[in-house]
Parts: C-alpha cells; sequence; structure tokens
C-alpha cells in the first residue's frame, strides 16, 4: 500500500468549445457532438512541463512542503515532447526547484501510463527506507493541433500532481494491470517529415477499434474488477464509488455493462466540463467525488487505453482500512 499525501491541478482558464473544433468531416462532427463533451480547458501558450509544474507547486504548497523536501520527481511522460532527445523528467526537477530528488519518467501506455508510475513508486518506497516524498506529475497535452481524436474523445490540457508516501488517510491499496502489444500501433501520429500543424491522430484500423478492442476490454475490465475484489475480500457491492477516465458517455455505458455497477456521476461531469484529461482523468474524478461527497471510504479507479492497456486500482481512506483489519 501507497498513500496518496496531497494531489493538486492545474487547468487553463481558456476554453475550446466542441463547436470550435476546426477540420472535421461532417461524420467526424457528428460522432464528436455525441461524446457528452461541451468543451476542453486549451491554452497553446502552456507547454505539458508548465502544466506539470503548476500541480506540481499546488501539491506540495497543501502538503505543507517545499520542493527540496522531495525525494523522487517522477513524470508521466507526454505524448509528444517539446524536444526529441532532452529530458522531460530534469526539466519538471529543474522548474520546481526539487534539486535534491531523482528524477525520471515513465510511459509508453497512453492514458493508462499513470498506473506503471504508482507501481514505481510503491516499489521505490518499498526498496529504500531513505525516500519519503515520491511526486508524480503529468502534463496532459493533445499530441495534435486538431485536438479530436476520432472517434474517441476530445483530448484537453491539464497538469496533474500526486504526492505519495508509505502512510496518510487515502491509500491506494492494490493495483492491477494488464497489456496487449496487439494493439501497439491501433493510433498514431505520423509525424516525421511533416509540420505540426498537419499532425493527424489517426486510427489504423476503425472496426478493431470499435469491436474487437471493445470486446477484449469489456473482457478484461471483468476479470480485472473480479479479481481486484476477490484479493482484498470485497464484493462489488462493498465498493459504493466506480471512477474511470473520460472518454464519451457511451463508452462510460459499456463499461458499466461490463462490470455491473453504475460509474460515478463526477465521471459524466467532468466529462462535460473539460473532455479527456488524458491520465490526470481518474484522480481528477477522485478528487471531484471526494469534494461531492460520491467517494465515501472505498473506491476502484479504471484505466483504459488503445495501446491496449487496462488498469484497476483499490483506493480506500484510512478509517476504512483500520475497520477492515
Amino acid at each position: 500500500m501507497i498513500a496518496l499525501a496531497a494531489s493538486a491541478w492545474y487547468l487553463p482558464e481558456t476554453f475550446l468549445t466542441v463547436a470550435e473544433l476546426p477540420s472535421l468531416s461532417d461524420a467526424e462532427r457528428a460522432t464528436c457532438t455525441a461524446l457528452g463533451i461541451d468543451r476542453v480547458p486549451a491554452d497553446d501558450t502552456l507547454t505539458a512541463a508548465d502544466l506539470a509544474a503548476r500541480a506540481g507547486e499546488r501539491a506540495l504548497a497543501t502538503a505543507g512542503l517545499d520542493a527540496t523536501d522531495v525525494d523522487v520527481v517522477l513524470t508521466v511522460e507526454p505524448r509528444a515532447p517539446q524536444t526529441l532527445v532532452s529530458s522531460e523528467a530534469t526539466r519538471l526537477q529543474a522548474m520546481l526547484g526539487a534539486r535534491r530528488a531523482m528524477a525520471f519518467s515513465v510511459g509508453g501506455l497512453g492514458c493508462a501510463s499513470l498506473t506503471p508510475a504508482l507501481l514505481a513508486a510503491s516499489g521505490l518506497l518499498r526498496a529504500d527506507p531513505g525516500l519519503a516524498n515520491v511526486l508524480v506529475l503529468h502534463g496532459s497535452k493533445p499530441a495534435t493541433p486538431g485536438r479530436y481524436r476520432h472517434p474517441v474523445t476530445v483530448n484537453g490540457d491539464s497538469g496533474g500532481a500526486l504526492l505519495l508516501r508509505r502512510r496518510g488517510n487515502l491509500r491506494i491499496r492494490d493495483i492491477l494491470l494488464e497489456t496487449n502489444g496487439a494493439y501497439a500501433d491501433l493510433f498514431r501520429v505520423e509525424y516525421r517529415d511533416e509540420e505540426f500543424a498537419r499532425w493527424r491522430e489517426e486510427c489504423t484500423d476503425p472496426a478493431v477499434y470499435a469491436f474487437r478492442l471493445a470486446v477484449e476490454t469489456r473482457n478484461r475490465l471483468r476479470v480485472l474488477v473480479t479479481s481486484l475484489l476477490a484479493r482484498n475480500g470485497l464484493s462489488p457491492a462493498d465498493v459504493p464509488c466506480w471512477l474511470a477516465q473520460n472518454l464519451s458517455t457511451a463508452a462510460f455505458r459499456n463499461w458499466s455493462e461490463a462490470i455491473g455497477v453504475p460509474i460515478a456521476k463526477a465521471c459524466f461531469d467532468n466529462l462535460a466540463r473539460y473532455g479527456h484529461l488524458g491520465p490526470n482523468d481518474v484522480f481528477f474524478n477522485l478528487s471531484t467525488a471526494r469534494e461531492t461527497g460520491e467517494f465515501d471510504g472505498r473506491a476502484v479507479l479504471l484505466n483504459i487505453s488503445p495501446a491496449a492497456a487496462w488498469s484497476a486500482l483499490l483506493v480506500t481512506t484510512e478509517e476504512t482500512t483500520a475497520h477492515e483489519l
């Protein structure tokens, strides 16, 4: 188990409505408007590192820490870094002033990339008693200027930060992750010899996405949820809050049917207001659910990526943990 000592978010104050999205065909626009997304936060003057650093500063302030108190800066890598070869992880370390920390990045699983970051943080805290504070950061920027990934979602800008320790009131009690390399190239951006304005995220096989991957996702979620609950001695009825990443209302319905429980209202609200925020989605939704009272001691967080990867996290409060023990 690891504990979430603090979390923070940075979302730009400027928004782009779905109706304003450029260069969509009639078919794409019809699909896009049915996703359940009204608008997305968007500020093209901010980089992924800018967004992540602002969230990190807020998380440290919430925890009452200075940047020099951070032992590890663990970056969930952006989908399209500002430059090749240079290090986004050490860039963020310098931007925060975390001079004493070690810094590295993880990724490769799209919007499910937060899960390997949590696994890495857990491993570090278990392996080295000298480490106390691990700051997980991500700046979510779409890989292309169009922001729409057909037929999946609309991407907004956001920064997210999670401060992880060994102990705390909010615990990440269990983490499961599965991947399948058969879908590694299902979505891609051809960028060599192309100006950024012409970059476009393409689905190489829409039928595979809409049918084969959809069926596998339902099956994988059932297995993951069953395993996660069983090894923690729980039933679906023991978990009052189920959170997922924000892709579309149709995705929420499909996942809910697959696992037999409703997806939390916080997810629907954040989907409409902010669209898809990449790896920041699920813990941003958890933060919202805590504010509204929808989270009351125990939640399962689900992540799905067309890369493809699937993960399930069990999050509980200290009170719930003590009661169970």
